[in-house]
């Protein structure tokens, strides 16, 4: 259970990571959306997981691993943008978050079943 200061933080790493993946993610990767979904920080501060959403491409491992190779300078950029609000610059892990990606087979499948009236009377 994350603490109300630990939500902050992670709410302030959030908002300038997608930052930083708009100014820099065009020189990392071409031709896919990448937004940051959701950060979760250690309780020290010390570690930010951040879960990322990959669109317009097929292999989004790709995309996560290019990510991974250059997070030392997306780490520089970000501590660039996030000194003045934080006393130490967290270790940052990236992963994709694929919930988005489930929902829409979800979807996909329910309308499926209620296609094939495999789902059941609506008005019970």
């Amino acid at each position: 259970m994350e603490k109300k200061r630990q939500k902050q933080f992670s709410e302030v790493i959030k908002r300038n990571f997608g930052l930083v993946l708009f100014d820099l993610g065009r020189n990392i990767y071409d031709d896919a959306l990448v937004t940051v979904t959701n950060v979760k920080t250690s309780p020290d501060f010390g570690q930010s997981r951040i879960y990322v959403s990959v669109y317009n491409t097929e292999d989004k491992m790709a995309v996560i691993k290019l990510l991974e190779r250059n997070t030392h300078i997306l780490k520089a950029e970000l501590a660039r943008r996030i000194r003045k609000h934080v006393r130490r610059i967290p270790q940052i892990s990236i992963y994709l978050d694929e919930t988005l990606d489930e929902m829409y087979r979800l979807n996909a499948l329910f309308a499926d079943l209620k296609a094939t009236k495999q789902l059941g009377d609506e008005e019970e």
